[in-house]
């Protein structure tokens, strides 16, 4: 199982910025994935999740109407586009995955179990 991250960079507060994820070794058509980010100081949290098997998505509050999950079933990739942003949001972004989860909100609940390597996502002016 492999996760590669990419899509972090620098941007202003209010700009938009799309990560992706292509996976390896298994196929989005099951699993439940997601995004977690760590920032400075702070735990390690989850700020979207997506069901493969019947598109269900969870956002936690801080990030509902602002953050979307979204899938390419024939690249395999998973990506989050993030609008509005805001300097809190500034993080390292991973993805993450359980084999043997299904649920959206479970995943982003109980956290995954395979991780990919991290992006930075700074927001500032």
């Amino acid at each position: 199982v492999q996760l590669q991250a990419s899509g972090g960079g620098l941007v202003q507060p209010g700009e938009s910025l799309t990560l992706s994820c292509a996976a390896s070794g298994f196929t989005l058509n099951r699993p439940a994935i997601g995004w977690f980010r760590e920032a400075p100081g702070k735990e390690r949290e989850a700020v979207s999740c997506l069901s493969t098997n019947n598109d269900i998505t969870y956002y936690p509050d801080f990030v509902k109407g602002r953050f979307t999950i979204s899938r390419d079933k024939s690249k395999n990739t998973v990506y989050l586009q993030m609008n509005n942003l805001r300097p809190e949001d500034t993080a390292v972004y991973y993805c993450a995955t359980d084999l043997g989860q299904a649920s959206s909100y479970a995943l982003c609940h109980r956290g995954p179990k395979e991780w990919g390597q991290g992006t930075l996502v700074t927001v500032s002016s």
